[in-house]
């Protein structure tokens, strides 16, 4: 997979290389400046063989028996928790490559990270992954910075997609006689625009997974998503 950097325009001091955007397959992507408040939950995917020895976004060389992950917009060096959501396997990996390029994952993970939370046979899981601090090379190894709590935050159910914009109205249309806040967000994928309904849950992360669990026995799709 071939990854250009895009130029910035303006005078300003050059971006790290962990915060240049880049472009794969006509798509221009722009990653975060922090890992702060990061969490998300989605499909994982893993790479393995055909990539080992390869060099990776970051430089480094991939090693498929490292605990390291790819990741499309969170900072190079920053180090996740992903938890199996399946199995409730759990896993910390660094961010040190781009990717996955798939419509619908949000992390691609080293072999030995997809063995460790047990989906290598299956190839693909439902998992949850928090950011837990940025690393940055020091004089002395590693620096890391300390995250602010992921606690608090606006935290949301998305409970589907749509490419017909009709479809996800009619979806929030029917939850808003049950529920306060119900959003349609944008989203732009490869194959296209798509409008995400999303509930408002909670303020408070515990809070909001209790809510979350009560509610997938309704929408066992639906996943719990931070704003």
């Amino acid at each position: 997979m071939k990854i250009v950097h895009v130029p910035l325009g303006g005078k300003g001091p050059p971006l790290p290389a962990s915060q240049k955007p880049y472009t794969v397959n006509g798509r221009t992507y722009y990653p975060l400046p922090s890992a702060a408040g990061y969490v998300e939950e989605g499909l994982a995917s893993w790479y393995g063989p055909g990539f080992h020895g390869r060099r990776t976004a970051s430089g480094e060389i991939y090693n498929m028996y490292a605990f390291t992950a790819a990741h499309r917009l969170l900072p190079l060096g920053t180090y996740v928790l992903v938890t199996n959501l399946e199995n409730g396997r759990r896993v910390v990996v660094r961010i040190n490559d781009r990717g996955p390029f798939v419509p619908g994952r949000i992390i691609d993970l080293s072999y030995a990270a997809a063995r460790a939370l047990g989906m290598v046979e299956k190839g693909v899981a439902r998992v949850r992954v928090v950011a837990l601090a940025e690393g940055r090379p020091g004089p002395r190894g590693i620096v890391f910075t300390r995250l602010p709590s992921l606690r608090r935050g606006e935290f949301y159910l998305q409970v589907g997609s749509f490419k017909n914009y009709a479809n996800a109205v009619r979806l929030r249309e029917r939850l808003s006689r049950r529920f306060r806040s119900v959003l349609i967000e944008p989203f732009e994928a490869p194959e296209g625009t798509f409008y995400r309904v999303r509930v408002f849950l909670a303020y408070d992360l515990s809070e909001a997974r209790r809510r979350a669990a009560a509610l997938r026995r309704e929408f066992p799709r639906a996943f719990l998503v931070a704003r």
